[in-house]
């Protein structure tokens, strides 16, 4: 038939493991990315090496791990035991390789698949490892997975351990640029998770004294309730306490992996909390009511865990130990030490106990407040979902088992015009598009009753598929997209108080997001450029030569479909919406949402901003 491409065997072929990794980078670190998310693949590929120091530090070699980032270079140093000299290159340069195949150099660590350094190495421009052992070190140099160079020394006087130094290749990974907050967040999570070891990151030292207590503590946006309860035993330890919003947050880790999509350890944390505090009240509470507002971190120390990636951030494992036939399973373990622990600290801190009582208590009051219009409201967006003309849906959702299921995303546009515009020059398979209808409702200090009574905030909660909790979320990334005017910022403001209010889970997991649209075009007969800022207008202008057409978009309605495809595609400009200790997101809600009109309209004017003409004076 005609039209149908030749299927040969020439086209079959076989690729070997570096050209894979090259190829398909994203079955070994994920997504690629320029480093604007925390889970771009060049933080991975960080990761990957600090994990094999860290288990280092667990087998009770070396306690401190330095690390340098500057410019485009990773320099990470351990004081561990060294890699075996003779072994050096093809640890790190032939795949499945590795001294933690059932070894006993290795119990109860990360590093599991002998494959992490070696796509280091292999998604690296530049590649250098260095292995010091008792006065001999050993030297190998690397450019994309193939070796460069090879050196011998004797007589070195220099402390055991390992050197990997690396610059990410931008022949795959494109433009991208470190930021050092999301590698300090890094250097902190290790550090929290193993007491006794320093991390100096870019000269500065980090180190934790209270383990999971310390992470709480700093990862906490309001006061807490009560002082968080900090539990620890046998490859073990939880930290636990209430806030005063809805919503569950969780940090869960395994064997100092942080599983930001959980698993089965988390499964069986969120299961043992509600089935505890049930039995020590000895009440038949909702587990919702019980786990509202929640902020909780889990880490668990287990022997060669599984997880569902080369990425490790979600957990599969269903024993504490899969080597041992008597192994307990996981969920048995966490539920049986959180039955007995837990339990006799809330019989020894009465007044905790209280606190959390009456925080569930008012937590089923609200539930059941609002039942009868939440049964209402699903069956009106049961029926809308079967042709919701607010929701323009993509074909691949976040927890389809499809490849590009962590491309999915929706954009939450503001009026017919825009949604138009995205609708026509999206990808339908991975990009979903809800049109606004103006103004969404202020709904700061509001209940969740509102969710439900209000049509659009019901059927936008219904579109996400949040409803119950986060693990149904129907996108990876949930991105406003608004006009780039006063109007277009306060649709902003009001889709984030929404999302702070009811569902902070959707920020304090990054799945939240500011699409910026660009503020001019400026353009020649040759070439057409696009600014984001005044300043990029002037660069534009001075680069394109005389008098080039210089056009403002005022809204996002103005841009045809041609050219969104630009603004939406692989180059598109997000800011991700994050929430950090420092934000008094309480303090901010009630001064930008709340009913203090006077104070506000102060504010403003005390603050304006005139912005004139400099004419120079020819006189």
């Amino acid at each position: 038939m005609s039209g149908i491409a030749n299927y040969t065997d020439d086209d079959i072929k076989t690729l070997s493991p570096r050209e894979h990794i090259r190829l398909r980078p994203g079955m070994y670190i994920g997504k690629l990315g320029d480093g604007s998310a925390a889970d771009d693949g060049i933080y991975v590929l960080i990761k990957e090496v600090m994990d094999n120091s860290i288990d280092e530090f667990i087998m009770g070699a070396g306690k401190l791990i330095e690390i340098t980032v500057e410019d485009k270079t990773v320099r990470i140093r351990d004081y561990g035991r060294g890699i075996p000299l003779k072994s050096l290159a093809t640890a790190v340069s032939v795949m499945n390789t590795g001294g933690k195949y059932g070894s006993s150099a290795f119990v109860k660590t990360v590093g599991l698949n002998g494959v992490g350094v070696k796509a280091v190495n292999m998604l690296s421009s530049s590649f250098m490892a260095r292995s010091i052992r008792d006065g001999e070190a050993h030297t190998v140099w690397f450019a994309a997975g193939i070796q460069q160079d090879d050196v011998w020394e004797s007589g070195v006087n220099e402390r055991n351990g390992t050197l990997i130094e690396f610059v990410v290749d931008e022949t795959v990974f494109g433009e991208y640029h470190y930021n050092l907050e999301y590698v300090e967040n890094l250097v902190k999570n290790y550090t929290y998770l193993n007491l006794g070891l320093t991390i100096k990151f870019n000269g500065q030292n980090y180190a934790s004294k209270n383990g999971l207590l310390d992470l709480l503590n700093e990862n906490m946006t309001e006061t807490p309730l009560y002082e968080p309860i900090h539990l620890s035993g046998k490859d073990i330890e939880v930290a636990i306490t209430h806030g005063t919003g809805y919503g569950e947050s969780y940090f869960s880790f395994v064997n100092g992996q942080h599983t930001t999509q959980g698993g089965t350890h988390q499964s069986a944390f969120r299961e043992a909390i509600a089935k505890t505090i049930r039995e020590f009240y000895r009440k038949d509470y909702d587990a919702s009511d019980i786990r509202t507002s929640i902020v909780a971190a889990i880490s668990v120390k287990i022997v060669d865990p599984e997880f569902e990636s080369q990425t490790k951030i979600k957990l599969s494992s269903k024993l504490m130990d899969k080597t041992n036939p008597d192994s307990p399973t996981v969920r048995n373990y966490i539920v049986d030490f959180l039955k007995e622990h837990l339990d006799n600290y809330l019989h020894k801190h009465p007044e905790t106990a209280d606190i959390l009582n009456k925080k569930i208590i008012e937590s089923e009051k609200e539930r059941k407040a609002i039942s009868g219009v939440q049964k209402k409201a699903r069956e009106i967006a049961k029926k809308v979902s079967l042709n919701n003309k607010k929701l323009r849906d993509c074909r691949i959702h976040l927890g389809d088992k499809n490849e590009r299921a962590e491309e999915s995303m929706i954009f939450i546009t503001e009026g017919n015009s825009a949604s138009g515009s995205i609708t026509k020059s999206r990808d339908a398979n991975t990009q979903a598009v809800f049109s606004l209808r103006g103004k969404p409702l202020n709904c700061y200090g509001l209940t969740k009753k509102i969710v439900y009574e209000n049509e659009e905030f019901n059927l936008l909660q219904a579109a996400l598929n949040i409803e119950e909790d986060m693990d149904n979320l129907r996108y990876n990334k949930i991105i406003i997209a608004t006009d780039a005017d006063v109007d277009g910022m306060h649709i902003r403001l009001l889709l984030m108080t929404f999302f702070l209010q009811f569902f902070p889970d959707v920020i304090r997991s990054g799945h939240l997001y500011i699409l910026q649209t660009p503020l001019f075009r400026v353009r020649n007969k040759k070439e057409t450029r696009y600014c984001y800022s005044e300043e990029e207008r002037l660069k534009a202008v001075d680069a394109l030569g005389p008098n080039p057409e210089i056009t403002r978009f005022k809204g996002l309605g103005e841009i045809s479909a041609d050219e969104f495809k630009e603004f939406i595609g692989e180059n598109m400009r997000l800011d991700k919406v994050r929430v950090t200790k420092e934000d008094p997101i309480h303090d901010l809600l009630e001064f930008y949402m709340g009913k203090n009109s006077n104070e506000r309209q102060g504010f403003i004017i005390g603050n304006l901003r005139i912005e004139a003409d400099y004419v120079e004076d020819l006189i």
